[in-house]
């Protein structure tokens, strides 16, 4: 009983938390993995961080030109001779550099080169160093060479030698002559990284075209992801020429990823660099694993339930079950007062009532006392058999004797059977209602039948015919047996 409850439950608790997680499991793929939405998220967070990057550069441009043209920037390039410009230069930027740090817009990403170049586009001095003096920088990046030659300010990204996010500005002496160039680069993967923070949160890049037709990567943020790296130059390789010839931002899907390229359109030469970014194709990688774990947690300790329920359960029906046979067995062995005293809601009712039919099989009196001894009034009718209780004394009375006189006994005897049942029935219903007994239960037709056994038993007793009449004794009433001549 016990295997066969736990087995069922568990059955169901299996059935029902297996659909439960290829439902979820379904609904989470279905929700998290919506192609063209997440597309257009990638391509909103990508454009979103170049806008950003090239606005950087955009603020950037406007602050040094402020500074560019100031007195003492004008003094450092006009001084009579190299070495005297050159200790100016590098004292201005150094002056630069120190205000650049309590400047809100190079918070986190201070610029690491702030240099002077003169009108061919060289050098004069940089920041905290002696080296760089003479370096042609007109003649690597285009960008400074233009703004030389039209004094308009610039951004770009450097990335032949070191790898900057630059920003350059005309300087203009008292006639307006331009006399040089103020130029500022700050670290690019530093740029990417706070662009990243600051935006998407997820990988950025900058791919700019190799000589081979492909991409390389020259500067990542803080967050790096192998995987687009490898895409750069495998899957997304495609992409990445759509979207620089174009100049349109584009999104491919490579395995676990969504890469996404934005042109950096607002710098010098937007044509020659790429931001890209990785993110997840999916908004859950692993919904089997989301939904495998709380729903198998929960079918687990479900089962562990059912095996403790279903223990109690077929505890509380087997053992009073257990009881029945073992009792009904000694009873069978020749243990004829066994009975039940079996307390139990589903189970005590059927233990009375194998009580009271072996007390009718073995003829014992059932015990009407309560627990004090005080006689019980039934709650509903009683028994037929008991109904049909026949007074011993009677039954061995010899013709002729007893309350009847002769007379009496052959009307009894001339009486028609069915009005003799009919009446005896009638008789008995009333002498029991009387002494306020149910008989409801008692049928006319059910008491002719018992009648007719009593009056054959009876008659071979004695030997010849016999009829019964109803007699009420105080509370019981008796139906007591007549001989006939």
């Amino acid at each position: 009983m016990r295997i066969k409850i736990i087995a069922v439950n568990a059955l169901i608790v299996l059935v029902v938390g297996v659909l439960s997680f290829l439902l979820v499991r379904s609904a989470l793929g279905t929700a998290a993995g919506d192609k063209d939405q997440l597309s257009a998220e990638a391509e909103a967070g990508v454009n979103g961080a170049a806008a950003q990057l090239q606005l950087d550069g955009l603020r950037t441009e406007r602050w040094i030109t402020t500074a560019a043209n100031e007195g003492a920037t004008v003094d450092a390039l006009t001084k009579a001779t190299a070495v005297a410009r050159g200790d100016a230069a590098t004292k201005r930027c150094d002056d630069l550099v120190s205000r650049m740090k309590n400047a809100a817009l190079f918070e986190r990403n201070v610029p690491t080169l702030v240099g002077l170049v003169d009108t061919s586009g060289r050098i004069v001095g940089r920041n905290n160093s002696n080296l760089s003096r003479g370096e042609d920088l007109a003649g690597t990046y285009a960008g400074v060479k233009s703004t030389l030659a039209t004094g308009q300010s610039g951004s770009d990204v450097w990335y032949e030698h070191d790898r900057y996010l630059a920003s350059y500005a005309a300087v203009h002496d008292d006639q307006g002559k331009i006399i040089g160039a103020l130029v500022i680069g700050r670290p690019l993967n530093d740029t990417l990284s706070r662009v990243s923070g600051a935006m998407t949160g997820r990988p950025l890049v900058v791919a700019v075209p190799n000589k081979a037709g492909g991409f390389d990567v020259v500067a990542h943020s803080a967050q790096q992801v192998q995987a687009l790296d490898d895409s750069i130059g495998q899957a997304a390789k495609g992409m990445l020429l759509n979207a620089l010839s174009h100049q349109q931002t584009d999104v491919v899907r490579d395995g676990d990823l969504l890469v996404t390229a934005a042109p950096l359109s607002a710098l010098e030469d937007g044509r020659r660099a790429l931001l890209v970014a990785a993110s997840p194709a999916s908004l859950i990688q692993d919904p089997t694993a989301v939904a495998l774990m709380p729903i198998f947690g929960a079918m687990a300790l479900g089962l562990v339930l059912v095996v403790l329920a279903g223990w109690l359960l077929g505890n509380y029906v087997t053992r009073p079950i257990d009881m029945l046979e073992e009792g009904l067995l000694a009873i069978l062995n020749g243990q004829t007062d066994k009975r039940f005293e079996l307390e139990h809601a589903e189970l005590g009712g059927l233990a009375f009532r194998i009580d009271q039919l072996l007390n009718q099989l073995m003829g014992v009196e059932e015990d009407t006392t309560d627990a004090e001894g005080r006689v019980s009034v039934p709650a509903g009718p009683s028994t037929f058999t008991d109904a049909l209780e026949v007074d011993p004394k009677r039954m061995h009375q010899a013709p002729g004797e007893g309350t009847m006189d002769p007379e009496s006994i052959r009307r009894l005897a001339a009486e028609p059977p069915a009005q003799y049942y009919q009446r005896l029935y009638r008789e008995y219903v009333a002498a029991k209602r009387a002494i306020g007994e149910a008989t409801d239960h008692v049928t006319e037709q059910a008491f002719a039948t018992r009648m007719q056994n009593m009056e054959a038993d009876a008659a071979r007793k004695y030997g010849r015919p016999v009829r019964y009449q109803v007699q009420a004794r105080g509370r019981e009433v008796v139906l007591l047996a007549v001989p006939l001549p």
